[in-house]
């Protein structure tokens, strides 16, 4: 009988860590962002990003195989240092931001990966959703900043296909490449 007492007593303390294990935090919008490069006629890349970024991580900080992400990207804040281009990334025959002002991302499955996670989700882009996976390094810190708010990062990066998306279908990958790179910097702060 004492034996279960004890059992009963370790059960009870255990709870509380297992439910406190869970945190959430959300974007920085001052520190997150979508980078991405394409290749253009081949011979160069071109490079822009797109700046706002709302995102909420549930993180599991006993297990991260066992958190989820999910964001909301604004399309219509792309940024390629030239505004002609802009205004033709914008356009229906690339984002199309007029009917798909954001693109979305939500989760599926966080794995370890050596010192890195992979995480898998689906993106859905120009009204198109699609399975991506992002090789992510994070997350550094946490850190407090000047907010008096805990602070951490991660970086991820995933390769896709404008095409399968459909992005730019007019244009043949010797103009506007297929491959596109992204690279996503998030800036979390928890809540």
């Amino acid at each position: 009988m004492k034996g279960l007492a004890v059992g009963i007593v370790i059960l009870a303390l255990a709870a509380p860590l297992g439910w406190a294990q869970t945190t959430t935090w959300t974007s920085d919008p001052a520190h997150s962002e979508v980078d991405f490069t394409i290749s253009h006629l081949g011979v160069a890349n071109v490079h822009g990003r797109i700046g706002k970024v709302a995102a909420t991580l549930l993180w599991n900080e006993a297990d991260a195989t066992k958190s989820t992400v999910t964001a909301t990207i604004d399309a219509g804040t792309v940024d390629t240092g030239e505004e002609t281009r802009d205004t033709i990334v914008k356009s229906a025959d690339f984002f199309d931001v007029d009917r798909f002002p954001t693109a979305t991302f939500a989760s599926t499955g966080v794995a370890k990966n050596g010192s890195r996670l992979t995480v898998t989700g689906n993106l859905k882009l120009r009204g198109v959703s699609r399975p991506v996976v992002l090789d992510v390094e994070g997350p550094r810190g946490p850190v407090r900043g000047a907010d008096s708010k805990w602070h951490s990062g991660f970086t991820a990066t995933t390769t896709l296909s404008r095409s399968a998306f459909g992005i730019a279908t007019a244009f043949p990958a010797g103009i506007v490449g297929d491959e596109v790179k992204l690279t996503i910097e998030l800036e979390v702060i928890k809540q």
